[in-house]
C-alpha cells in the first residue's frame, strides 16, 4: 500500500469497513443468501475499488478480507486480502468503473423477485409512484452474459447509459444495481426487489396500470432534487 501513500491507505480502510457493513445489509435486507452477490465500491481519489473475496460467507466478512483491485480488476499485492481470490464479478465492476466515472458503487444479488423478472427477460414496467421516484421509469433488461470476463459489464454500461434507471436485470440472472457511492447502489438493490415484488403481486391480480410519463418525470423531479433534507447551512 506504501505505493499509493498515507492518505489513500485511510481512504481505503474507510471503504473497506464501509463495504463490509453493506454487505450485512444485503443479509439484513434479505436479498442474498449463503454467499452469493456481492458490494463494491469505488476508493475516491484513487484508480482502486473494494470488492468482497468469492466464496467467503457473510458471517466472515471483515474489512480485512475485503480485496483491493484496479480499475482493470487486477489485486493489489500485497494489501489485506490479496492472498484471497477476488468475487467471480470482478472483471464486470471493474469495467463499470472503468466506463462510467460517476458511479461509486456496484452491487449485485440475486434476490428473488427482481431475479425472476430476469428469468423471463422482462422489463419491469413503471406503475407505482415510488418506482417512478426511485428509478424514473422502467426498469430495463440487459443482455445474457457469461460470468468471468468483462460481458456483464459490458452489458451494464451498454443498457444503463442514457438511462435513469439505476438497475438493470441482467437476462437470466439477476439485478445489477449502480450508484454514486456503494450505499446509494445498495438502496437501489433495496429498491429493485421491494418494486419487483409489488409489481408482480399488481400484475396477478389483475391489469396493470402504467403511469403517465409526465406524471413520472414530476414524481423523479421532486424525489431526486427535493426529497428528503437539505444539507446543513441550506434553507428548504
Amino acid at each position: 500500500m506504501s505505493t499509493y501513500g498515507p492518505q489513500v491507505e485511510v481512504v481505503v480502510a474507510r471503504v473497506r469497513a464501509e463495504i463490509t457493513r453493506l454487505h450485512a445489509e444485503l443479509f439484513r435486507n434479505g436479498l442474498v443468501v449463503w454467499t452469493g452477490g456481492n458490494v463494491s465500491g469505488r476508493v475516491p481519489g484513487a484508480d482502486l475499488f473494494v470488492i468482497k473475496p468469492s466464496g467467503v460467507d457473510y458471517a466472515d466478512l471483515a474489512p480485512e478480507n475485503m480485496i483491493l483491485c484496479d480499475l482493470a480488476g487486477n489485486v493489489i499485492p500485497g494489501t489485506p486480502g490479496a492472498d484471497r481470490s477476488p468475487s467471480s464479478d470482478t472483471a464486470a465492476h471493474a469495467y463499470v468503473y472503468r466506463n462510467m466515472p460517476d458511479v461509486g458503487g456496484v452491487v449485485h444479488t440475486h434476490s428473488s423477485y427482481a431475479t425472476a423478472w430476469a428469468a423471463r427477460n422482462e422489463a419491469i414496467p413503471c406503475v407505482i409512484t415510488a418506482m417512478a421516484d426511485e428509478f424514473g421509469g422502467p426498469i430495463p433488461v440487459g443482455p445474457f452474459a457469461i460470468i468471468g470476463d468483462d460481458s456483464i459489464g459490458r452489458g451494464i454500461v451498454e443498457t444503463l447509459t442514457g438511462h435513469r434507471s439505476r438497475a438493470v436485470l441482467m437476462a437470466n440472472h439477476g439485478p445489477f444495481t449502480i450508484g454514486r457511492d456503494a450505499r446509494d447502489a445498495v438502496k437501489a438493490a433495496v429498491m429493485v426487489e421491494d418494486v419487483a415484488r409489488t409489481v408482480q403481486l399488481a400484475r396477478a391480480g389483475g391489469e396493470l396500470v402504467p403511469l403517465p410519463q409526465d406524471a413520472i418525470d414530476a414524481l423523479f423531479d421532486r424525489y431526486q432534487n427535493v426529497y428528503g433534507q437539505a444539507p446543513q447551512g441550506e434553507l428548504n
